[in-house]
């Protein structure tokens, strides 16, 4: 029994050290974003917009979208997540980050200490960003106001408040590759681009599993809302109807064909949208028109 209990132990080590070495951060090479590439503000400010970074984590009692203060809460069935200060505060926001701290974020989604960031932060979207583009944010957000605010701790329940375990989670689901693979025009994947990668609308239009993975399988099919108060429209075509057009200008005026309007946090992203050029509408509209019927039960 004695050696029984022996090798059940030593087993049982194994099997955690394998587990701790497998949930490990996975931070981006030394080399890559070693230095601040000389970034442009003016075209960071775009991709900032269609990012939606301010309509997270912009102050909630401030007028000031620019102040990146933090403090918005988001309700969800693993528990309450609060949005960080991420403005250029060197202490409180994010002001002492090198570019490659700011990378690792956004495409490894893993923090400057080398923890785990929770995927509340949508890194499984922003993991497609192109490398200048990271490049610009960066350059932009760095002008920004400075906020002193503290950023407040996640409410989660146990064992979701282990950030370990998210090392897994990011086995499952961290995937750089486009759900819409081909995409013939230069339309088409400027579309995807904006879709599956910057303003991140699979994070809220795709239904999740049990353990809150992105059910691609089920893309843009629509869902429960992770505060569980009704539900997610789906964009796909046997749910949409409306034309191109129609998509384009309720990017721009928040109005639908039926004559309603957008509502809940739908409202900030139609004021992102707004923002942006008209041919960024226009291909966000090509890429919905052209997502696949969704596979029969």
């Amino acid at each position: 029994m004695r050696r029984l209990f022996g090798f059940l132990l030593l087993v049982a080590l194994l099997a955690a050290g394998a587990v701790w070495m497998i949930s490990a951060p996975d931070p981006l090479p030394a080399a890559e974003f070693a230095a601040d590439a000389g970034g442009d503000p003016a075209r960071g400010q775009t991709i900032f917009t269609a990012a939606g970074c301010a309509s997270c984590h912009h102050a909630p009692e401030s007028e000031d979208k620019l102040l990146l203060a933090g403090g918005q809460r988001f309700p969800s069935e693993f528990g309450t997540f609060t949005a960080p200060n991420i403005s250029p505060h060197p202490q409180q926001g994010i002001g002492a980050w090198s570019l490659h701290d700011f990378a690792n974020a956004l495409l490894r989604g893993v923090s400057p200490e080398g923890r785990h960031y929770y995927p509340a932060f949508p890194y499984t979207s922003y993991i497609r960003m192109e490398p200048q583009d990271v490049v610009d944010l960066w350059s932009y957000i760095r002008t920004l106001p400075a906020s002193d605010a503290a950023s407040q701790p996640h409410g989660l329940r146990f064992p979701f408040n282990l950030r370990r375990g998210l090392g897994l989670w990011k086995q499952l689901y961290l995937e750089p590759a486009w759900v819409l693979a081909s995409a013939e025009d230069e339309t088409l994947r400027r579309g995807r681009y904006l879709v599956e990668a910057l303003a991140h609308c699979g994070e809220c239009h795709t239904p999740r599993d049990a353990l809150g993975g992105l059910q691609r399988d089920a893309w843009l099919s629509g869902g429960p809302a992770p505060d569980g108060t009704g539900r997610i429209p789906a964009l796909t075509p046997d749910a949409l109807s409306w034309s191109h057009e129609d998509i384009a200008y309720y990017l721009e005026t928040g109005f639908t064909p039926d004559y309603d309007s957008a509502g809940g946090h739908m409202v900030e992203v139609i004021d992102n949208f707004a923002r942006l050029p008209a041919e960024d509408r226009d291909a966000v509209a090509a890429y919905v028109k052209a997502l696949p019927a969704p596979a029969p039960d």
